[in-house]
């Protein structure tokens, strides 16, 4: 993970594939991910989280431009765009990452450590990995980051909990992502 934060931008998107490669393999390895029946209900409620989610970063990018909190700005959110929806990644290339984005992060961060921490802490595992994801991304130095990615992983590790599985999960990161950064940015 802090591979993928310490490359230069130009190697952001093979720096991806190779970190949620190495996140679907541990979790492949550690039992986490297996064959699993498509649940309607599960992607409905993803789709419901997704949409959910979007409304919130909506709503918090219109606080960011009025009130500046902590000084951050409308250039902390150009940067995280900037290494995903580059002029120089053609449009399949930026969903196929989103793809192996949200494949990686659900199976290591929800099927495998929230899996693991909900038996004993129920809905509280998704607030405790998402500290632990956005601690990570301290390496990135952009506090806003850090901030979104403590937001979306509680909202998703929510998603995980009451949807059942990562299918739900899965659903709402991966349409999420794709709406937030190739349909309709939020800027």
């Amino acid at each position: 993970m802090l591979f993928l934060f310490t490359v230069p931008p130009a190697y952001f998107v093979p720096a991806t594939f190779v970190s949620t490669a190495c996140m679907i393999g541990a979790a492949y390895a550690l039992g986490a991910l297996g064959p699993r029946r498509l649940r309607l209900r599960s992607v409905l409620i993803g789709l419901a989280s997704a949409a959910a989610l979007y409304v919130i970063f909506y709503a918090g990018a219109l606080a960011i431009s009025t009130y500046h909190p902590f000084g951050i700005s409308a250039s902390s959110e150009t940067s995280i765009y900037s290494l995903i929806s580059s002029p120089s990644n053609p449009t399949y290339v930026q969903v196929l990452v989103l793809l192996f984005d949200a494949a990686g992060f659900e199976a290591f961060f929800r099927a495998v450590l929230q899996g693991r921490l909900s038996a004993r802490f129920g809905p509280l595992s998704a607030p405790a990995v998402a500290l632990l994801d956005a601690a990570i991304h301290i390496a990135t130095l952009n506090p806003l980051w850090v901030v979104t990615t403590f937001v979306t992983d509680v909202v998703w590790g929510l998603t995980y909990h009451y949807g059942k599985g990562a299918q739900s999960s899965f659903t709402s990161h991966f349409v999420w992502d794709v709406a937030i950064f190739v349909l309709s940015p939020i800027r």
